[in-house]
């Protein structure tokens, strides 16, 4: 049977069939020089914040939206906070060098290949990276005894994975429109690291005060981390949950759509 479209492009699943190699060819060879901030830093924060400083914090459920230590509060919201910034990290530099610099966009729709179709099979590699990497992570912390179900894990993994992937796909489209990497400085300095911050995944966010706490609970960050705590902890409201869930795939949908015709633009103009 031909791979090939009625225009004689390839169909897009023989394009991610020869894409997807490609991408992880690139991370076999590159990928120790993001395992620290991929793997390690996020362990040392467990161990620094949910160990070592949660051993001096009153696991009060009613204080820790549910969770009965510390550790158990923090860690599920690391692990989804942790996925924005894989994802977004993957989504930057990375994709600003492929026009930019090195062209590789440039020559992959040379071939029969399509500019959307090289748009999701980055993005699709970005996800399964950022799935890959919360995997590990979950596995370690499973040690530490912070997930209350055996199915646990896995529904929040799928939260994390979610999470990460909604936010690869924003910061796919903003690479794509920018002029200057300098961009990127500002976006992680009054956004990503602000969100990281004060997401939910350190301490409640009804902390913050009322204006505050419904200014965080804006964010997609939060719903990623308040989805992902419930699943680990059993703590389950499921109208929240389906909110949090609604709002996710509403903004990987709209992302999509964002990081799809902001490559168009770019290499097309």
């Amino acid at each position: 049977m031909s791979t090939l479209a009625p225009t004689g492009q390839l169909s897009t699943t023989a394009a991610l069939a020869r894409l997807l190699p490609y991408w992880f060819t690139v991370a076999r060879r590159t990928w120790r020089g993001s395992v620290v901030s991929s793997l390690l830093n996020p362990v040392f924060y467990v161990l620094a914040m949910g160990v070592l400083l949660g051993g001096y914090i009153d696991g009060d459920p009613e204080r820790l939206d549910g969770a009965t230590s510390y550790l158990a509060f923090i860690v599920p919201g690391l692990v989804a906070a942790h996925a924005m910034q894989t994802a977004v990290a993957d989504t930057s530099w990375p994709v600003f060098s492929n026009f930019k610099w090195n062209k590789v966009y440039d020559s992959m729709v040379a071939t029969p290949i399509t500019v959307r179709q090289v748009a999701i099979a980055h993005l699709s590699f970005v996800a399964l990276r950022v799935a890959a990497t919360c995997a590990i992570f979950d596995l370690v912390i499973a040690f530490f005894g912070v997930f209350e179900t055996w199915w646990g894990p896995f529904v929040a993994l799928g939260a994390q994975a979610l999470t990460g992937a909604a936010f690869a796909t924003l910061m796919y489209g903003f690479a794509c429109r920018i002029e200057s990497d300098a961009a990127f400085g500002v976006v992680f300095r009054i956004g990503i690291f602000p969100l990281f911050l004060f997401s939910g995944a350190f301490f409640p966010v009804s902390n913050l005060g009322p204006v505050g706490e419904r200014l965080a609970q804006l964010t997609p960050l939060w719903h990623g981390v308040n989805l992902s705590r419930m699943f680990s902890i059993d703590r389950i409201d499921w109208s929240l949950a389906t909110l949090n869930l609604g709002v996710l795939v509403a903004v990987l949908a709209i992302g999509s759509w964002w990081a799809v015709t902001g490559l168009e633009k770019r290499l097309t103009t």
